[in-house]
């Protein structure tokens, strides 16, 4: 079923994930028209930007630039799921994803089946919640809309997932650390994780050339 879903992900096709507690909409994130679809079929305003989600922390630096020792913190410490890094986007990804902000959100996702996913794929994939926007997201495929029932080219079912806390979103600049939701990790949590990181200027394997892959 990974591999078939895979090949439809491929393709540009766009499909029903399970992601921690709620089913996401899953389109393979370099893909600019796949991406169209799912702001399509959310209705979402194309200022909204979509997080993504990788198979791991060592893929982060290819679609993110400019981290330091704070991101390898919070990935080391928080990953996966339960907390969601926002970071500068490389050039590379659609500038659709990032809603003109140039800033992205990046994520090891918390579910198997979206790690494996990410993991075949060998690239991002997009999980925002599966609801026409501004609705409720759902934890049962039963209580999707029709409208995105329809919009989909394949439901992942996994069953009923657990209800619960989505993942805290951190925003990491230059200025600082910023929590812009608080979710699974609680503040105190980041902002204690925080507290032994000293900040040196950006160089490393995280830290590429934009572009690069």
């Amino acid at each position: 079923m990974i591999d078939h879903t895979v090949a439809i992900l491929r393709r540009g096709g766009l499909v029903v994930i399970p992601t921690r507690h709620l089913y996401g909409l899953g389109v393979d994130a370099l893909n600019p028209r796949a991406v169209e679809r799912v702001f399509a079929a959310k209705q979402r305003p194309p200022d909204q930007p979509l997080l993504i989600l990788v198979a791991g922390p060592d893929d982060v630096h290819r679609y993110a630039r400019g981290m330091d020792e704070r991101t390898a913190v919070l990935m080391d410490t928080f990953w996966p799921g339960k907390v969601t890094i926002v970071v500068s986007a490389r050039a590379s990804l659609p500038a659709s994803l990032t809603g003109g902000t140039g800033r992205i959100g990046i994520r090891v996702p918390g579910h198997p089946v979206c790690r494996s996913l990410t993991h075949v794929l060998a690239g991002p994939l997009t999980a925002t919640s599966a609801n026409i926007s501004g609705q409720p997201g759902c934890h049962r495929i039963a209580d999707l809309d029709p409208a995105i029932l329809a919009a989909a080219d394949l439901v992942l079912d996994a069953g009923p997932l657990v209800p619960g806390v989505g993942s805290t979103v951190v925003d990491i600049r230059p200025s600082g650390v910023h929590i812009l939701r608080e979710g699974a990790v609680a503040a105190a949590a980041i902002r204690a994780a925080m507290e032994s990181t000293v900040v040196r200027p950006s160089s490393g394997a995280r830290q590429e050339p934009d572009g690069s892959h």
